[in-house]
């Protein structure tokens, strides 16, 4: 089972397995992650999610954490995270 998914957008909450959390991510077109909690721990994602309340703030009307990098980006780093 890969740590990184992408789930459809239509789906439900049930889709989250324990032990992860909901991204989306895109600068304009959103698409939903599902990430491990132990994420949060990494220096790299906090650093990601410093960057993006200095700049766009902590409102996330999509449900779960809307971070406005590029999908590409966010790949690598969380491929970074998986090593």
């Amino acid at each position: 089972m890969a740590i990184l998914r992408m789930i459809k957008k239509s789906s439900t909450t049930r889709d989250v397995p324990k032990g992860h959390f909901v991204v989306y991510v895109g600068e304009t077109q959103k698409k939903r992650f599902v990430v491990p909690i132990s994420f949060l721990s990494e220096p790299l994602f906090q650093n990601l999610l410093s960057q993006v309340e200095e700049e766009f703030g902590f409102n996330h009307p999509m449900g779960g954490v809307t971070i406005p990098c590029s999908e590409d980006f966010f790949i690598d780093l969380t491929s970074r995270l998986r090593k």
